[in-house]
C-alpha cells in the first residue's frame, strides 16, 4: 500500500450511477487518503481530466450520456497532461468483445462489477507497479497491449513478450519501424497524430541507438525529428526521405508485411 499510495492521491471516476460513483470512492478512500472527482459524462470527464489532473482514471464501460472506449481515446489523442494516465474500466458484463474493445482503446485494466476490494487492489498493483512501454502510433495510443495485464483476459497469447518475458531492443525496434510505416502514410488524412507518431519514434530511434553498437540509429532518429519538428504543413518530400532513412532497419521479412 504504501508502493501504491502516492500514484493514487488524485482519482476521476467516470460514472453517471451516483451510487457506484460512492461506492468506489469509499474503497479507495479506505486504501488511502486521495481526492476524488466524478463525472457522468464524456465531455465532463474530460473537462475534468484537464484541470484536475488525475493520476489514474476509473470509468464505466457504458451509459447514459457515458462511452467509456471513445472516452479512453479521446483522452490518449489530447493534449491533457494526464493523457498518458491508467485507465481502469469497470461493467458487469464483462464479455471477451469488451475486454478486446477496452484494450484497443488504451485502456490498462479491466475489472468485473460488483467487484470487491481486493478486486481494486490488485488492479491498482497492475497500472502502478507494473511498468508497460507507451505505444503512440496513428491508429492505436496507449500502454503496449502485448502485456495487457488483466485478469480477465483469456484471448490467444502469441508473442513471446506474452508470457511475461519484457520486450527485447529488437522487439521495440520491429515496432518502432511499423509505427514509422504507418504514420508516414498518414501524413494526409492524420497529421496531427502522424506527428506526433514520428516524434516519439525518432525519439525511440535515438534511444536505442544509444544503448546498442548501431549508431546509425541515432543518425535515423534524428533526422525524423528534424524533419517533423517544425509547426505547420508537413514538408513532405524531408520526412520522407527520413521515413525512409529510418526503413533501412527493417529486416526483409517485414519490409512486404
Amino acid at each position: 500500500m504504501q508502493r501504491i499510495a502516492p500514484h493514487i492521491q488524485r482519482v476521476l471516476i467516470l460514472d453517471p450511477n451516483p451510487q457506484a460513483v460512492r461506492l468506489l470512492s469509499d474503497v479507495l478512500r479506505a486504501i488511502t487518503l486521495c481526492q476524488v472527482q466524478s463525472a457522468a459524462t464524456n465531455s465532463r470527464g474530460l473537462q475534468i481530466a484537464r484541470s484536475f489532473d488525475p493520476q489514474i482514471i476509473f470509468t464505466e464501460f457504458s451509459g447514459p450520456g457515458l462511452d467509456g472506449l471513445a472516452f479512453t481515446m479521446a483522452l490518449r489523442r489530447s493534449d491533457a497532461s494526464c493523457r498518458t494516465a491508467p485507465v481502469v474500466m469497470a461493467t458487469a458484463e464483462a464479455t471477451a468483445q469488451a475486454i478486446l474493445a477496452a484494450r484497443d482503446a488504451g485502456v490498462h485494466e479491466f475489472i468485473r462489477k460488483p467487484f470487491t476490494t481486493k478486486d481494486i487492489v490488485r488492479r491498482l498493483e497492475a497500472v502502478t507497479l507494473r511498468h508497460r512501454d507507451w505505444v503512440e502510433a496513428v491508429q492505436y495510443v496507449g500502454p503496449d497491449r502485448r502485456r495487457f495485464n488483466s485478469g480477465d483476459y483469456a484471448g490467444p497469447r502469441k508473442r513471446r513478450s506474452d508470457n511475461g518475458a519484457p520486450p527485447t531492443d529488437q522487439d521495440r525496434l520491429l515496432q518502432c519501424l511499423k509505427i514509422i510505416r504507418a504514420a508516414g502514410n498518414a501524413l494526409d488524412s492524420d497529421w496531427s497524430q502522424a506527428r506526433r507518431a514520428l516524434m516519439a519514434q525518432a525519439l525511440g530511434l535515438q534511444k536505442l541507438g544509444m544503448n546498442s553498437e548501431e549508431h546509425r540509429l541515432l543518425d535515423a532518429g534524428a533526422a525524423l525529428q528534424r524533419a517533423v519538428l517544425p509547426e505547420g504543413p508537413p514538408d513532405k518530400p524531408l520526412i520522407t526521405a527520413a521515413i525512409r532513412s529510418a526503413m533501412s532497419f527493417m529486416p526483409k521479412e517485414e519490409k512486404a508485411a
